[in-house]
């Protein structure tokens, strides 16, 4: 077979429906999530809401933040777009020779953030954390943790990258159950090495370590069966890789919107009482299994789909595809909210009133439930509408829309800390994402990507209701 051959005529993906995508990243992430409930079970019980969880989860959530931001947010976004593209377009040494001059570049940069990092830790507690600075045994029990956890942002990328080829290949099911394994890690090491730390909190430092390994040796085999395996190899001057690069430096403002709004949640959260930064995290975690069975599951299967239609200028599709996930993501999410809200008491105390866990600490995470709960289906639609631009390679109309709400949520945050202290950090986020929401689906209609319906308003007005209903038989078959 000639070398100049299109990838996707020598390598076919197979043929999935999105329903059948959806189905399966869900299935999967809902095995996740199930699974990081019973590592958070299991964390409550020997943690409790103290001093040492407060530490871990700060540890924790330093590399989580970049990871969030870089691998599977900005890098993600970017990525995708321009590989679905060669996917289509280019050959099959084309994509080997992207593939070996990302994984390279990808390695040098985050092995560089990972030494300076791990150098500077009180530093970077200090600004995650500034509350532990009163705590200078805390502060530095927290540093220590950080040294672990830090290298999991190298090792979590770059399993996020196999992920993002992965799914290009419509191989989602893989990606999508790598995350059961940094619980099953966790798990293990609140059972095995607890018992044998001076500090128990530091054998969950330990654990994220080596689900960072444990996660990306898991998905080598399946890119040496695709014959993606790539090669890393620094290359900034590759042209995708320039492409990437320049996309990814307004999608990095993007998806820092969302991610410091969490982070400045954290960072007042540590000027709080004890153990507030342990009861946002219970109620996130709850929040967090909705919205990755199906806000997060859907926005990852239709980016390379809504990518491919756009590269193969298939409008009707795409805007098609884009009302699809609306509606499931609406479906799904209006009565998990409600669920939540409603039964916030009896979910936490089956999962987490155990051990070191107390009443007051199940009515204070109770609070921040309500709060997340009520944007639960703002954060969903934001999982579903950003990809309507990322998909089309704008990733700067999302930073400018972005800028209101973080700019709002810091505002809600100062005024709703003082009556409602935990709970008014969570109450600001989900405002703030509401108004997101918004701001992301009134541009998608002007741009005529959205148009308005007499169901819930997401396709093009100028579809009739067959053509409707043909396209929905269509993107059910659609790769």
């Amino acid at each position: 077979m000639s070398a100049d051959t299109p990838q996707h005529a020598n390598m076919p993906p197979p043929r999935r429906g999105l329903m059948r995508s959806g189905l399966v990243v869900s299935a999967m992430t809902m095995l996740s999530r199930v699974m990081g409930l019973v590592r958070d079970v299991v964390v409550a019980t020997f943690l409790g809401a103290g001093n040492g969880s407060d530490a871990f989860f700060v540890a924790f959530k330093i590399p989580n933040f970049l990871r969030r931001l870089f691998a599977e947010g900005a890098f993600n976004q970017a990525f995708v777009p321009v590989l679905s593209e060669y996917s289509t377009q280019r050959t099959k040494q084309e994509i080997r020779e992207l593939l070996n001059a990302v994984a390279g570049s990808l390695t040098a940069l985050l092995a560089l953030i990972t030494a300076l990092a791990m150098l500077g830790a009180p530093w970077l507690v200090w600004l995650f954390a500034p509350g532990f600075g009163r705590d200078p045994e805390k502060l530095a029990l927290t540093a220590d943790m950080l040294r672990l956890t830090f290298p999991y942002l190298l090792l979590i990328s770059l399993t996020a990258f196999s992920g993002s080829v992965l799914n290009t290949w419509n191989r989602f099911a893989v990606p999508a159950f790598t995350p059961v394994l940094l619980n099953l890690s966790l798990i293990g090491a609140a059972l095995l090495l607890m018992p044998l730390m001076e500090e128990p909190a530091m054998a969950l430092a330990w654990g994220v370590l080596i689900a960072g390994a444990a996660q990306l040796a898991f998905q080598v085999p399946f890119l040496l069966r695709l014959g993606l395996l790539p090669t890393p190899w620094p290359n900034f001057a590759h042209d995708g890789v320039k492409r990437i690069l320049k996309l990814m430096v307004p999608a990095l403002f993007g998806v820092s919107v969302s991610q410091i709004n969490l982070l400045l949640d954290t960072v007042l959260a540590s000027l709080l009482a004890a153990g507030s930064v342990s009861w946002l995290y219970y109620s996130d975690r709850l929040v967090e299994l909705p919205l990755g069975v199906s806000g997060v599951a859907i926005g990852t299967i239709i980016l390379p789909a809504l990518s491919k239609r756009h590269a193969e200028q298939s409008t009707e599709h795409f805007s098609a595809m884009l009302d699809w996930a609306i509606r499931v993501v609406l479906l799904l999410g209006v009565p998990a909210a409600l669920a939540l809200a409603v039964l916030a008491e009896p979910f936490l105390i089956t999962l987490f009133h155990y051990g070191a866990m107390t009443d007051n600490d199940i009515q204070m995470a109770a609070m921040g439930l309500r709060a997340y709960a009520f944007g639960l289906v703002a954060f969903m639609l934001i999982k579903v509408l950003a990809p309507g631009f990322f998909a089309r390679q704008d990733t700067k109309t999302p930073v400018k829309v972005g800028i209101s709400p973080w700019s709002r949520n810091m505002v809600f945050n100062l005024l709703l800390i003082w009556p409602l202290a935990h709970a008014g950090l969570a109450l600001a986020t989900a405002l703030s994402a509401f108004l997101n929401a918004g701001l992301l689906g009134y541009l998608l209609y002007r741009q005529q990507v959205l148009g308005v319906s007499a169901g819930l308003g997401a396709l093009r007005g100028a579809v009739s209701r067959r053509q409707r209903a043909d396209e929905r038989g269509a993107y059910v078959s659609l790769t």
